[in-house]
């Protein structure tokens, strides 16, 4: 078996292409996901889609429109409980999203259904059909450059929400745009990941953008790279191991995101374990006899 077998089959070329588009868009809302602390909004919001998916098959209309108008309900729904009650966010959160996605999971088992409703839960990058590969493009690029155009709002809406409204931003409608974004990404990329694993997608990329970059241009720079690596990497690694595509992919984020953990410049585990050896190092020497003396 030669290392460019994989190149030679149409299905792999779809899918490293779909699953770099999709690593790409991820990545880019993974950052103002991490910066504005919804990293379980993103989990919530992919785990919420299922029942919108199941409904949608049943009535016949394209399951992502039932996806997106399930995601965003969760989205909507865990806001107006979080502010006509005393229950804090991640609490509404856990609440919303496992009572949906169990909703989602008794219809599901309920009904008969064809095999492309079990590739939603799990994902299926390779066998990704040519209608499928055309609305991820769509999608994923729609949600890619409305989400470059509003970078900026969007970017001091998640990092100091009281100064983008002091300074007259729409911060509202900047709530439901960047909810709307990541419920559009998670459709883009439940057919790459399946909705189980795309909640990794939207975080991963993110933090190891955060752990290896001090301003919010490079984090994306390392976010992006890491994501679309990722992607590539997996879906290569895929045909060899003959295994889950998504796994695969979710396996090498988690893998970068342990080197960025460990070996970040700044704020890595051996940055840190330097700085204070350092600084007793150097606390030793000013309370030496030597360093008195002088």
């Amino acid at each position: 078996m030669s290392w460019s077998d994989p190149f030679q089959y149409e299905f792999m070329r779809t899918a490293l292409l779909v699953g770099a588009l999709v690593g790409t868009v991820c990545a880019v809302l993974s950052c103002f996901l991490v910066l504005k602390g919804w990293s379980l909004m993103g989990d919530a919001i992919s785990h919420a889609v299922l029942p919108g998916i199941v409904i949608a098959y049943l009535a016949g209309v394209p399951l992502a429109i039932g996806a997106f108008a399930s995601g965003l309900l969760c989205a909507v729904g865990s806001g107006f409980i979080r502010a006509n009650s005393r229950v804090k966010e991640d609490t509404v959160l856990g609440v919303v999203f496992t009572g949906l996605f169990a909703f989602g999971l008794v219809m599901f088992t309920k009904i008969e259904t064809d095999q492309h409703l079990n590739h939603v839960l799990f994902g299926s990058l390779l066998g990704i059909p040519r209608a499928q590969v055309v609305q991820t493009v769509t999608v994923g690029m729609g949600v890619l450059v409305v989400t470059l155009v509003r970078s900026k709002d969007l970017l001091l809406f998640c990092f100091d929400v009281t100064h983008a409204r002091s300074i007259g931003l729409p911060t509202g409608r900047l709530n439901y745009l960047l909810l709307s974004l990541v419920a559009l990404a998670i459709v883009s990329a439940m057919q790459a990941v399946g909705i189980i694993l795309v909640v990794a997608m939207l975080v991963t990329p993110g933090c190891v953008g955060f752990l290896l970059a001090d301003r919010f241009p490079k984090m994306m720079l390392w976010a992006v790279g890491s994501a679309v690596l990722s992607c590539l990497a997996g879906v290569y690694a895929s045909y060899f191991l003959n295994g889950s595509t998504g796994a695969c992919i979710v396996l090498v984020q988690a893998l970068f995101f342990g080197m960025a953990l460990v070996g970040s410049p700044k704020r890595g585990l051996l940055a840190r374990r330097r700085m204070r050896l350092i600084a007793t190092n150097g606390a030793g020497w000013a309370n030496s006899p030597t360093a008195l003396g002088n």
